[in-house]
């Protein structure tokens, strides 16, 4: 297999000084060891990526081997130097004698040491899969590289191609290196220059023909074999991950609902969007901390407890029945709206809230827990996973921050406020208000200089809605100017996203203009969704446990897809009629290609075990044309997700998933996997090179489920 690889020398072989063995493998050794990659099983700690980084495992397991086999025949040297020297002297052993032993014991030490180390390289060239558009990109880079030295900044332009009639791929760099030689004086035309380039591409298994189109355009092919080793890869070792870069400590920031308010369908969005990026970054080896950073704190709590002690005077001794929130936050409000005495004593409890004081913090706790249980009847329905970190988790921190910014010189007083200014923006940030108290913008900086210090977060992530953009490049402004983070070696992102409208085009709500609860709409979904499955008589194939199952994920699924497929940017529209429909970019049509593949599985009665012990001695069909449609689009996973890591946009995830489906109907439609008796409906043939190629579509929808966090079934 060739692949574009960036060489690196590990040894001075060349030194001509005498060196003892002990200390020159040490040093080798040293070198072996810093050479090597992340231990964590998902991840290769390294600047290289995909195919390369196979290959790189490759070599260091070599390196290692080699390292071994020479660390052996010296501590071989030492036992017959040891030997020798205990022939010829009977007396107490001398210095040089125990300096020998000593070395011996090294040695022996590090080849074990390496025995571990080879055991991982070779087991780490099996946890990526090979994204074929970058290793493309860096062969073509070479290329151009060679082509053109003169030229370092050389535009290398690699992507998937647009029609069937142009390959699998295209390098389209020819035209952009035309212009850059003419703006210099140079004469050349595209077709030429891509001629070139091609006549330097290395050699390697990837690619099956490189051709010269058009004005220079140069179309890809790819190669059966390359496709199929790959596909026999995800049957043989699972689907993995594409190659990162670096693992990352990354910490991210969403659903952040308020305490005492129910959950409503604005929440649903950052909920959704903030659990499936989650478990893509865990997928490719980041570490993953998940924060919901809920409204705790602030003046309504005031009311909240005072409302609390007024009308249920012995909370301390029994627990108050405050199951409605809703309700007991409305009568609150109402009382601090139109009382003013009940308003001062609200006040009066913020302040002893403030300082912590006990019968207080009981009242408050209290208000929590409730909440709690509502959240987290809501986050078992849809399988997410937090950890609560609320406001509150900061306010002891807040005056250090405010302090901080102060001796920087960062802080401004604006009519009994400190303000802080960002270059480029008008309006400051208030990080303290004009009768001394904090804000929304302290308790944000404070929770991301935490983030970075206490956390050691090196990639930030705030999943809100589009709306409060302004507000994070202010905050992100404001500590990246007071040296808070560094953005070279922090990255930050605020993962904005539009609002949920109704049908008629407007913000979702009831008919009589309340909020639409989170939990009305998740019944709502279970409601129509068995309707739905009843409609087609499943309910009289399925046991009642199968139709539940199929119940759950048609009605979660279907919620969670329509907001994850579309462009997070924007508004979209809920609707119940659109997310059901079987047909088009829905979860339904996808839960039905997944549990087809299944179904046809059961009639061929074949299951995965059986599937896998065939592998060695059966090709994965890939001569028809559609059956090599459908094995291009899988290996092109690991480039989808990569391309989701750089821009956080989940709906290009989405568009993959229905491309495969699409392309597996197709597949359905042409190529028959099974075939039975017309008469009798007994199997008659098998095929089991289809059959193959269907498990390994099935394991990437599996898996892609999984990132979206929808639960696919075998039957529905």
């Amino acid at each position: 297999m060739f692949f574009f690889i960036v060489t690196r020398k590990l040894f001075p072989f060349s030194s001509q000084k005498v060196i003892s063995s002990a200390f020159y493998a040490n040093f080798k050794f040293s070198q072996i060891k810093g050479f090597h990659v992340s231990r964590h099983p998902r991840v290769a700690n390294n600047k290289m990526a995909d195919g390369t980084v196979v290959e790189e495992y490759s070599k260091r397991a070599k390196i290692a081997e080699d390292e071994m086999t020479s660390l052996k025949r010296k501590i071989e040297a030492l036992q017959d130097c040891v030997a020798s020297d205990n022939g010829t002297n009977d007396s107490a052993r001398d210095p040089e004698l125990e300096k020998l032993f000593t070395e011996n014991s090294k040695l022996k030490y590090q080849v074990e040491t390496l025995k571990r180390s080879i055991k991982e390289e070779k087991a780490n060239s099996k946890r990526i899969m090979t994204n074929c558009q970058f290793t493309l990109n860096e062969m073509f880079k070479k290329a151009i590289a060679q082509t053109f030295p003169e030229l370092p900044d050389a535009p290398v332009l690699v992507q998937a191609s647009q029609g069937e009639k142009f390959g699998d791929y295209q390098c389209n760099s020819a035209m952009a290196i035309n212009q850059i030689l003419k703006s210099k004086g140079i004469n050349s035309n595209p077709r030429q220059i891509a001629t070139s380039i091609v006549a330097n591409v290395p050699q390697n298994d990837l690619m099956q023909k490189v051709e010269v189109a058009g004005a220079g355009f140069i179309n890809i092919s790819l190669s059966h074999n390359f496709v199929s080793s790959m596909l026999k890869d995800i049957l043989t070792n699972g689907v993995q991950p594409p190659a990162v870069p670096v693992k990352k400590r990354c910490v991210i920031d969403f659903s952040s609902p308020n305490i005492a308010k129910e959950m409503h369908v604005g929440h649903l969005r950052s909920t959704i969007i903030g659990e499936s990026l989650s478990r893509l970054l865990e997928f490719v080896g980041h570490d993953v901390l998940r924060l919901n950073h809920v409204g705790d704190w602030g003046t309504q709590f005031g009311m909240l407890i005072a409302h609390l002690q007024d009308k249920f005077p012995n909370y301390l001794q029994v627990s108050p029945p405050i199951g409605d929130l809703q309700a007991f936050y409305k009568e609150s409000k109402k009382r601090f709206d139109e009382d003013e005495a009940f308003k001062k004593v609200a006040y009066q409890r913020v302040v002893e809230l403030q300082g912590r004081e006990p019968d207080v913090t009981k009242a408050w706790n209290l208000i929590c827990d409730e909440s709690r249980k509502e959240f987290d009847n809501i986050y078992e329905r849809l399988d997410v996973t937090l950890i609560e970190r609320g406001e509150s988790f900061y306010q002891d921190m807040m005056p250090n921050v405010v302090a901080d910014l102060e001796r920087k010189g960062k802080v401004i007083e604006d009519e009994g406020r400190k303000v802080v200014f960002v270059q480029g923006y008008k309006v400051p940030l208030t990080v303290v208000k004009s009768d001394g108290g904090f804000t929304y913008d302290t308790s944000d900086m404070a929770a991301l200089q935490q983030r970075v210090h206490d956390e050691n977060g090196d990639w930030l992530i705030y999943v809100t809605d589009a709306g409060q953009g302004d507000h994070f490049k202010l905050i992100f402004g404001a500590s990246r100017e007071a040296g808070i983070y560094d953005p070279k070696v922090i990255r930050v992102d605020h993962v904005g996203f539009g609002v949920v409208l109704g049908e008629d085009k407007k913000k979702f709500k009831t008919r009589s203009g309340d909020t639409i609860r989170l939990i009305d709409l998740l019944d709502e979904g279970l409601k129509r969704s068995l309707d739905k499955l009843k409609d087609k008589e499943r309910d009289k194939v399925l046991t009642p446990e199968e139709l539940k199952d199929a119940q759950e994920a048609v009605a979660y699924g279907c919620v969670k897809y329509a907001d994850l497929s579309h462009n997070r940017i924007n508004d979209y529209v809920f609707s119940f009629d659109k997310m059901l429909d079987d047909k088009g970019n829905t979860a339904v049509y996808l839960l039905y290609a997944y549990t087809r593949i299944r179904s046809i599985m059961r009639t061929a009665n074949i299951d995965r075990k059986s599937l896998e012990s065939c592998l060695n001695t059966t090709e994965i069909s890939l001569d028809h044309p559609k059956e090599w449609k459908l094995g291009k689009c899988i290996i092109r996973f690991p480039e989808i997700l990569s391309r989701v890591l750089d821009d956080l946009m989940m709906h290009t995830l989405c568009e993959f998933m229905y491309e495969m489906a699409t392309t597996l109907t197709e597949f359905y439609d042409n190529c028959y996997c099974v075939e039975k008796d017309r008469k009798t409906g007994e199997v008659i043939k098998v095929d089991m090179g289809r059959l193959l190629l269907l498990e390994a579509t099935a394991r990437v929808m599996e898996t892609a489920f999984y990132i979206l966090g929808i639960k696919p079934v075998t039957k529905m």
